[in-house]
């Protein structure tokens, strides 16, 4: 193959490729940041699990100590994110899952299952929520 010289200056005529300011966000791609970022957030989010069960492991003491942090405001949004993270890249995977066996690459069925999966991922998480707050037997 004999590559195209440019305009007699020795150069390789290349085509340009195009800039992150030429792509407009699309939903698609914003699924791919957030699963990715989800992802990064489980790895971070899991030594607190293990901190939870190891205290439970532990006793009394070092159980409510850890259900003392975890029961703060700051506490209670860090557990409300960990679990949107888990539930929207689990609905993320089971997406992928299903672009396995090559169904839903039409851009219209892309995009339906990119909203659903965040619209999913927020109302599992307030559901689960809900029952551990206002379920479970609670008074």
């Amino acid at each position: 193959m004999s590559a195209v010289k440019s305009g007699g200056q020795g150069k390789v005529a290349r085509p340009l490729s195009p800039h992150l300011q030429v792509y407009a966000m699309t939903v698609s791609m914003m699924m791919s940041i957030l699963h990715r970022i989800t992802g990064a957030s489980l790895y971070v989010g899991a030594p607190l699990l293990a901190a939870w069960l190891i205290a439970a492991a532990m006793g009394p003491d070092a159980y409510g100590m850890v259900t003392g942090l975890l029961g703060t405001t700051l506490g209670q949004i860090v557990l409300v994110g960990f679990t949107w993270a888990l539930v929207h890249h689990a609905l993320g995977g089971i997406r992928h899952f299903i672009w396995d066996f090559g169904i839903g690459y039409d851009l219209e069925t892309v995009d339906l299952m990119a909203w659903s999966t965040i619209v999913v991922s927020v109302l599992v998480t307030a559901g689960i929520w809900a029952l551990i707050l206002f379920g479970f037997g609670a008074p």
